[in-house]
């Protein structure tokens, strides 16, 4: 039986990270990269496609207690046995060459014999390696991937049916650490890391950043943890922040709404931007930014939806076969076949996100007004177009009522750059002129006066959560009546259990796919942000603190939550759920002081 989706703690160096169960398991781990092939992959399967467990011999289940180090990304794990007790420190300390796990099992109290099985299985599970001994060490490959592991002298160490095998036994003091290494089979051995020192210097780091968060309100604790997960998800070498650690978890168990989240999505962006900008990580924030302009650098017309770590445009979409999925969700996939859609918000996204570097202060960039001068020439001719939308709809392209309001930001925010700044040059007159007629054109037929809510699409009487964004963005007023009766609308047609779908899944559904969704955590966030912009800030408080306590004992969010079994659904961690988080704490708390 899988483990529960939040039953996982997250480990990483800022290039890949690892999931991490309350069974002292390592069942996800992609090497050396966020987007690479696994060489754990129980997550999605069995223990034959690959895992890493640490835990007292005989004990099966999970452990006595476990909690992150404050303010950082090392994770320590306790059991009780009645022999005595241990401590298992994970963590992936930031790398100069290779990526390295470091498990160190500490002895806390009596003498505890503990067992570690490693079963390396490369490609998403798929290839079983060839494990030889070489400088005392053990070193599997197969093909392009070699791992060294590694013990300290006197731990029993066998192989026994492609599995690696330790054992050994621990006294109140007495230490013992493990280190794994991946490098390309066809270079030398890196240079190996201390694992006690990398643990003493990653804690100093990780404290050292999250003492740069300018969040002092209530629930600080919550917010840090978001933070830090922002930059265990980001790509170090170009700032691309990852959707999710994650592929193919289900976003109803043993269905079929299964994607690779390993990616970087352009609708994230402003969310992002904002939430780094006002905590007080101007460095992270610039280099997202800089992601963001490389990756969308090109013909406008070829603008997408994502991108690769660092802004590949080629993300094919295929499935893995040999993979039983989470919970039997098949099927299992690699890459995203959403990435050649077309949507419009994307270009409102990027206008926005520029718009905002732009006003905070971060360096100007030569070519970066020019960017958005084309940027806006191709959506002057081709903003009519039906999409896919925010959600990635795969039943067909509609008139999105998101998706124009979007475009209204895109064209606003021109407006606005070439009002602000003298020094820039467009077509002043032509963009106030599309802002005005999409405007219009919003009001006019995604709006339905009899209900008094905007609509999922032109001459839809379906809802959409993303529409809480309008009073966000800027498109109405918050206390507009038509902005609160869309607040009410969403609020009770997507409500489910005080928190929000993204739109409805019964019937023939724009999605185009089978099956149900949970309540989608990000959107629940801008229902928070919806009541306190319309006045109600008690009920959004109300709502900000349920939200927090769903949060798994390491305070991390899936992008899902499903009311009735209790249980996370998605991909882990999410991005947008915690930058949801982030963001929201800042516009109900900020400037407060933590009572």
């Amino acid at each position: 039986m899988h483990p529960r989706i939040e039953d996982y703690a997250l480990i990483g160096d800022e290039q890949t990270a690892a999931l991490v169960g309350m069974d002292g398991s390592v069942d996800w781990l992609c090497l050396p990269r966020f987007d690479s092939g696994a060489c754990f992959a129980r997550l999605l399967g069995g223990e034959e496609n690959g895992h890493w467990r640490i835990a007292p011999q005989g004990v099966t289940g999970a452990c006595t207690r476990r909690g992150y180090r404050p303010d950082t990304l090392v994770l320590d794990t306790e059991w009780e046995t009645a022999d005595g007790a241990i401590r298992v420190t994970d963590l992936m300390p930031q790398r100069d060459q290779a990526p390295d796990v470091v498990r160190v099992v500490e002895g806390l109290r009596g003498r505890v014999t503990v067992h570690s099985t490693l079963r390396l299985r490369f490609d998403y599970g798929w290839v079983v390696p060839w494990m030889r001994r070489a400088d005392g060490h053990h070193v599997a490959v197969a093909g392009p991937d070699a791992v060294w592991f590694r013990s300290e002298p006197g731990v029993r160490t066998w192989g026994e049916d492609f599995t690696t095998h330790s054992e050994f036994t621990l006294a109140e003091g007495e230490s013992v650490a493990f280190v794994l290494t991946w490098h390309p089979s066809h270079e030398s051995r890196p240079t190996l890391v201390d694992p006690y020192e990398a643990l003493a210097t990653s804690v100093d780091d990780w404290r050292r950043w999250s003492a740069r968060c300018r969040y002092t309100g209530p629930h600080r604790d919550a917010v840090v943890r978001s933070l830090i997960t922002l930059k265990a998800l980001t790509f170090q070498p170009t700032g691309g922040i990852v959707a999710a650690l994650t592929t193919s978890l289900p976003e109803e168990p043993g269905g079929v709404r299964n994607w690779d989240y390993r990616f970087c999505w352009l609708r994230d962006s402003t969310l992002t931007l904002g939430a780094l900008l006002a905590a007080g990580y101007d460095e992270e924030a610039e280099a997202w930014r800089n992601w963001l302009l490389r990756a969308v650098a090109g013909d406008p017309a070829d603008l997408q939806i994502m991108y690769g770590l660092s802004g590949e445009r080629r993300l094919p979409e295929c499935e893995l076969p040999w993979l039983a999925g989470y919970e039997g969700s098949t099927p299992v996939r690699i890459g995203n076949g959403a990435v050649q859609q077309l949507q419009l918000d994307v270009y409102g996204e990027v206008m926005d996100s520029l718009s905002l570097a732009r006003t905070s202060g971060m360096s100007p960039r030569p070519h970066m007004w020019s960017l958005q001068c084309a940027l806006m020439n191709w959506l002057s001719d081709n903003w009519r177009q039906p999409d896919e939308g925010l959600w990635e709809v795969r039943g067909g392209r509609r008139q999105f009522v998101h998706s124009k309001v979007m475009v209204w930001v895109a064209a606003d925010r021109a407006v606005h750059a070439l009002e602000a700044y003298p020094e820039l040059s467009g077509d002043l007159d032509g963009w106030r002129a599309l802002r005005d007629e999409v405007h219009r054109e919003v009001c006019e037929k995604g709006y339905d006066p009899r209900r008094n809510t905007f609509t999922q699409y032109y001459g839809s009487a379906d809802l959409d959560a993303a529409l809480l964004l309008v009073p966000r963005v800027g498109f109405l007023p918050p206390d507009d009546p038509r902005v609160v009766g869309t607040v009410d609308a969403i609020r009770a047609e997507l409500g489910h259990d005080g928190l929000l779908r993204r739109y409805s899944t019964e019937g023939a559904t724009v999605d185009g796919l089978p099956g149900d969704e949970g309540a989608f955590l990000a959107c629940s966030f801008w229902l928070a942000d919806a009541l306190h912009l319309t006045g109600r800030t008690k009920e959004a408080r109300e709502l900000f603190e349920r939200l927090v306590g769903l949060a798994n004992d390491v305070g991390l969010l899936a992008e899902e939550y499903d009311p009735v079994a209790g249980r996370h659904l998605g991909n882990f961690p999410q991005a947008f759920s915690h930058i949801g988080l982030v963001n929201t704490a800042l516009a109900l708390f900020d400037g407060e002081e933590a009572g």
